[in-house]
């Protein structure tokens, strides 16, 4: 089970961050760039397209020119976010302050639902997906990427060595990830992974770009208030024994998945058994 997660917490640190988010989010824009050729799946012309945790909405605009006569929606928790991104003019962005977990749209009324590591922030798979499956249409796509438990696995060590506290994220794995699309009902799930080594100075930079780009301890549980300088010195000092060639390392496991969106009456698992709903429509007329 992954740890709660405090919903304000991540609203507030990627509020905080949004002026100097994408100066510093490397890795979050190469792992875009690469969700984004997973579009390609896609055959025909979507009429709506929602981008979930957009950040800045780089991927909203990269969206909006692929399909330019879909309507592009750019949605994020932390409003100063929102504020960074570029509606443009001739074919606005719709941004809309929200939480993934509830989203507010009708259902069955989305054809691509994309996004970009931002469900490591939701400790409630199952139920997120379910509520992706509520909004997208029968056969729609869903794709998105998140981070795996290899994330950052020196940090997580090295503050290990300080106390006992959570200080590093806990990130679902890959058959997890699988295993909360199939509980959704979701068609034909193809999931993967990779490694990517980002390498620092001094470990001290690596926190100073993860506050910088929001990603900050949220665990429900973690210490509230400052983190003492004897604690902080400790890890610090931990850090160094992953030290090669003059650098330090920061792992980062992306797990990528795309699925479709079941028709209606397809199972969703529940329980360890499989429910399946029908539309009233359906049902009219099978009895005489």
């Amino acid at each position: 089970m992954t740890p709660p997660l405090d919903p304000r917490q991540i609203r507030r640190a990627f509020g905080r961050a949004a002026a100097t988010y994408n100066a510093h989010a490397v890795l979050q824009h190469e792992v875009e760039l690469r969700l984004l050729e997973r579009l390609d799946f896609l055959q025909r012309e979507p009429r709506v397209v929602l981008d979930i945790g957009c950040g800045p909405g780089r991927a909203s605009a990269a969206m909006r020119k692929r399909w330019t006569s879909a309507q592009t929606i750019a949605l994020d928790l932390a409003l100063p976010m929102l504020h960074r991104v570029k509606p443009g003019w001739l074919r606005p962005l719709a941004r809309i302050n929200a939480d993934a977990r509830a989203l507010p749209f009708a259902e069955a009324s989305v054809d691509v639902l994309f996004s970009n590591l931002c469900i490591q922030w939701i400790d409630d798979l199952p139920a997120l997906f379910g509520e992706f499956r509520r909004v997208l249409r029968p056969g729609a796509y869903l794709a998105l990427s998140t981070f795996g438990p290899d994330t950052l696995h020196e940090l997580r060590s090295a503050w290990a060595h300080a106390d006992r506290m959570p200080h590093v994220g806990q990130f679902a794995d890959i058959a997890r990830v699988g295993d909360a699309l199939l509980h959704a009902g979701f068609r034909d799930p193809v999931l993967d992974a990779e490694h990517f080594t980002l390498t620092y100075a001094s470990a001290p930079e690596l926190m100073r770009e993860l506050k910088a780009i929001g990603a900050t301890n949220a665990d429900a549980t973690r210490r509230r208030g400052l983190t003492g300088k004897s604690h902080w010195r400790r890890a610090v000092d931990a850090y160094e024994t992953y030290r090669r060639d003059g650098k330090l390392p920061a792992t980062y496991e992306v797990v990528y998945a795309h699925a479709w969106a079941p028709e209606p009456g397809q199972p969703r698992r529940a329980g360890g058994g499989d429910i399946a709903t029908f539309s009233v429509d359906k049902l009219r007329g099978s009895r005489r």
